[in-house]
C-alpha cells in the first residue's frame, strides 16, 4: 500500500471527486436532488443507502461517489473503508456529513482499507492510491500515526515464522530504538538462563536456528512516570512436547501478536513524545521440539524466584511473560500493560473481535474500556477471581503453569501472570487474538490490532497529549 501519510492530505481547494454519504433513511431525500439518469444509475447498481454500499454516479463529463453509512452525521472508523477499497485511484473529498465537513475518525478506515500484504506475491501489481482531502488538518497526524501502528501490527503478524523469528523481532526493536534514540539491551541464548530462566527454558529447543532472546528498550526522562509495555513474542508455537494438531498449528505464526502490539504501541508513545519513562520488554522465542525441549513435569525456576511445575508445554506464553513482567516490576512502574495471544479460552468466550482485558483496578479498567469504545476498539473485561488461584496449585512446586480442569482458562492464565507482577502495581493484561478471520471493510483477513487503540487512547489520556 501507499504510505499512510500520503493517503490523507489537507484540503486546499484542489480538484477532487465528491463523496456523498447517505443512509437508508435519507436515501429517498437524496435521490430527489439527482437527475432521472443519475437515479437510474444508482438503481442499476442496486444502491439503496445500506451500510458499506458504494455507488458511482455520472455527472456530465465527470462523476461522483455515493457511500452508504449508518449515520452521515456520526462517522465511525470504518465508514469510508469500503469506498477506499473499491473506488478508482484518485483524489476525493467528503461533500457532506458532520459539522466541520470532515471525515473525522473515518480517516483511519480510509487508510487501513487500502492495506495490502503482498510481500510474497510474485504477481503483485502496484495499486494506485486513493487520497482523501480534509479540512480537519489538526487530526491528520494523529490519525495517520494510529493507522501506521495498525499496519505495523498487520505486517509483523502476517509475516511467516521463518522471516519473523526472534532475530527479526530484535531487528524491529533495533529499528524502533534507532528511530527514537532509545536504549536497547538484548540478552540472547544461554545467557538468558541466569536472568530469565523461563524464557530460556521455553526457547532453548530452537537455539540452533532461532535462539531465544529478551529485548529491553528504554526511552524518556528518568524523572517521568515509568510506563512498562510487555509483549509475548512466540514467533511460532508447535505446542512443544504437548504438540498441537496440524489444524491448531496453522495460524501459529501469529503467536507473536502480543509483541507486535507492544512494538506498535511503543512507537506511538515515543512518536508523540509522551512524558513517560518507557520500558518495552519483548521476550522472543520459538516453542519448538528437540532433545532440549522442556517437558511436562519439569519444574522451572523463574526470575522472581517462584518455581513453576510444567503441566502443559503449550502454555508457554505465560512462562516467558512471567520473567518479563518480573523485570518490568523491578522498575516500580506507574502502569504495566502487556499483550499476548495467550488462550483459546478467551476466543471461546469472546470470539475474534473482542480482546479479553484483565486488570487489578476498576478505575483503570473503566478508563481502558471507555477509550476502546470511543475509538472502535472495544475490549471486554474478564475477572481475576481470587477463588480460582487454587487451580494453579502444585504438589511439588510453588505453582503450575496450567490448570488440570477446563474452567475459566483465560482468567486462570491472567492469575498466573498476576503472580509475577509486583504487589500494588497498576497492571492491564490483554489476551488478544491479533487476527481477523474474515475480511471486512478496513480489516482484511490476517493480522489485526485488537486492544491497540484502546490502550493508546487510555495511555494518551493518562499521561497527556
Amino acid at each position: 500500500m501507499s504510505k499512510p501519510k500520503a493517503l490523507i492530505q489537507p484540503d486546499r481547494g484542489a480538484d477532487a471527486i465528491a463523496i456523498h454519504l447517505v443512509n437508508k433513511d435519507g436515501f429517498a431525500a437524496f435521490t430527489k436532488t439527482l437527475s432521472a439518469g443519475q437515479r437510474a444509475s444508482l438503481a442499476g447498481q442496486k444502491f439503496e443507502g445500506g451500510g458499506y454500499q458504494v455507488g458511482i454516479v455520472p455527472d456530465g463529463d465527470s462523476w461522483f461517489a455515493v457511500g452508504g453509512v449508518a449515520d452521515p452525521e456520526n462517522l465511525s472508523s470504518w465508514c469510508l473503508a469500503k469506498l477506499a477499497e473499491e473506488l478508482p485511484e484518485g483524489t476525493y473529498r467528503v461533500a457532506n456529513g458532520a459539522e466541520g465537513s470532515g471525515p473525522g475518525p473515518a480517516m483511519f478506515g480510509w487508510i487501513t482499507g487500502q492495506y495490502r500484504f503482498a510481500r510474497y506475491r510474485s504477481d503483485d501489481k502496484p495499486v494506485g492510491a486513493r487520497v482523501l482531502l480534509t479540512t480537519q488538518v489538526g487530526q491528520i497526524g494523529a490519525v495517520t500515526a494510529e493507522a501506521e501502528a495498525e499496519c505495523l501490527v498487520r505486517d509483523l503478524v502476517n509475516t511467516p515464522p521463518e522471516d519473523m523469528g526472534p532475530a527479526a523481532l530484535e531487528a524491529e526493536c533495533e529499528r524502533l530504538a534507532k528511530a527514537h534514540k532509545a536504549q536497547l539491551d538484548v540478552v540472547r541464548g544461554d545467557a538468558l538462563e541466569q536472568g530469565y530462566p523461563m524464557v530460556h527454558a521455553v526457547g532453548r529447543a530452537a537455539t540452533r536456528h532461532h535462539a531465544p532472546r529478551l529485548m529491553h528498550l528504554v526511552w524518556g526522562k528518568d524523572s517521568d512516570p515509568v510506563l512498562a509495555i510487555v509483549g509475548k513474542g512466540v514467533s511460532f508455537d508447535t505446542g512443544g512436547l504437548d504438540i498441537k494438531p496440524s489444524s491448531g498449528m496453522r495460524l501459529m505464526k501469529k503467536d507473536m501478536g502480543g509483541a507486535a502490539h507492544a512494538l506498535a504501541l511503543a512507537g506511538l508513545i515515543m512518536g508523540a513524545r509522551l512524558k513517560v519513562r518507557l520500558h518495552l520488554l519483548i521476550p522472543a522465542v520459538e516453542n519448538a521440539i528437540s532433545g532440549g525441549a522442556f517437558r511436562p513435569g519439569d519444574v522451572l525456576k523463574s526470575r522472581q524466584g517462584l518455581t513453576v511445575e510444567i503441566h502443559n508445554t503449550d502454555a508457554e506464553g505465560r512462562l516467558i511473560l512471567g520473567d518479563a513482567l518480573t523485570r518490568a516490576s523491578e522498575e516500580k512502574p506507574d502502569l504495566i500493560v502487556d499483550f499476548a495471544t495467550l488462550t483459546g479460552a478467551a476466543r471461546v468466550a469472546l470470539g475474534p473481535d473482542y480482546p479479553a482485558m484483565m486488570t487489578r483496578s476498576d478505575a483503570t479498567a473503566e478508563a481502558f474500556l471507555a477509550a476502546g469504545t470511543a475509538n472502535d476498539d472495544p475490549p471486554w473485561r474478564l475477572p481475576l477471581p481470587e477463588a480460582y488461584r487454587e487451580y494453579l496449585s502444585s504438589d511439588v512446586a510453588d505453582m503450575t503453569n496450567a490448570s488440570a480442569n477446563p474452567f475459566a482458562g483465560a482468567s486462570v492464565a491472567g492469575l498466573f501472570l498476576d503472580r509475577f507482577v509486583a504487589e500494588g502495581l497498576d497492571w492491564v493484561h490483554f489476551d488478544t487474538f491479533a487476527w481477523n478471520p474474515t475480511s471486512r471493510p478496513g480489516r482484511t483477513r490476517g493480522g489485526r490490532g485488537l486492544g491497540l487503540r484502546a490502550s493508546w487512547h487510555a495511555i494518551l489520556a493518562r499521561y497527556g497529549g
